[in-house]
């Protein structure tokens, strides 16, 4: 159990948090001090073991259904956390999904739902939070900002993607969200950053990378040669959250291992 708490006394929500980079997010949160709400919409079974490591890494947790793209839904969440905690200081974003097809195939109910979850319901979420932020206002002694906004994005807010125009849509919506509320909401010492991860080992992408053959494929597009870890991302996600990152807001950091950058040439690339 790791002694240095920066988020320590903190309250968080992490949406989608009972599986990959979620689940990540929120045992670094618990980590780092924090205490979390597991947000999940299926199997919370999974919500509950996150939660309980958690619990057992010495933070509070406990689990919450709730589809981020119901506003109803969203605002029950947050007045249960307030309800509970007293408060909200950090939110990550992160409930998402993928409805892929080529778009002259794809249904506009493949599209809408893609934007209702990875889109509006970020949005939904942030306001949420925003209006508890700007409530409450600073607590000096949890933290220097009155709340921290994470987004989860992707290196596809800058990548287009065919076959997943819905998908890449909805990751460019969030970057531009992510920003134009970063600019509001500074003035209310509210931080908002979002993470845009490359590609990660997590269950939505098993093909891509559980197998030798897939991972060289793979590889060929990351500069850095190795595949992501959810960790990778739950250690961004504590930074952004922290003090350490007091004066960063409106922007995307992108864990990648270079995916973003330029290719050029590689040797064996």
């Amino acid at each position: 159990m790791s002694t240095h708490k920066p988020l320590k006394g903190q309250r968080a929500i992490v949406t989608g948090a009972n599986s990959g980079i979620g689940k990540a997010v929120a045992l670094a949160l618990g980590e780092a001090g924090a205490n979390v709400v597991v947000d999940y919409l299926f199997d919370p079974e999974a919500a509950e073991d996150v939660a309980q490591q958690i619990r057992d890494n010495g933070s509070q947790a406990m689990i919450y259904q709730a589809d981020v793209s119901d506003e109803q839904q969203v605002q029950a969440m947050f007045q249960a956390t307030i309800e509970a905690w007293g408060s909200v200081d950090i939110l990550v974003a992160n409930a998402g999904l993928q409805r892929d097809a080529k778009v002259v195939d794809m249904t506009l109910a493949q599209w809408q739902k893609v934007l209702d979850v990875n889109l509006t319901g970020q949005f939904l979420c942030a306001r949420e939070a925003a209006k508890e932020f700007m409530r409450r206002g600073v607590e000096p002694s949890l933290s220097r900002a009155a709340g921290k906004i994470i987004c989860i994005s992707s290196v596809h807010e800058v990548i287009p993607w065919a076959g997943h125009v819905n998908y890449a849509a909805s990751k460019g919506g969030v970057m531009l969200m992510m920003q134009s509320m970063a600019q509001e909401l500074a003035g209310d010492k509210i931080r908002v950053n979002s993470i845009a991860p490359g590609a990660i080992k997590t269950p939505i992408n098993t093909a891509a990378w559980d197998t030798p053959e897939a991972e060289a494929e793979l590889l060929k597009l990351i500069p850095y040669n190795r595949v992501g870890d959810p960790e990778d991302i739950g250690k961004a996600a504590v930074w952004l959250a922290s003090d350490d990152s007091d004066y960063v807001t409106g922007t995307s950091l992108f864990v990648d291992g270079g995916m973003t950058l330029y290719p050029g040439f590689r040797e064996g690339g």
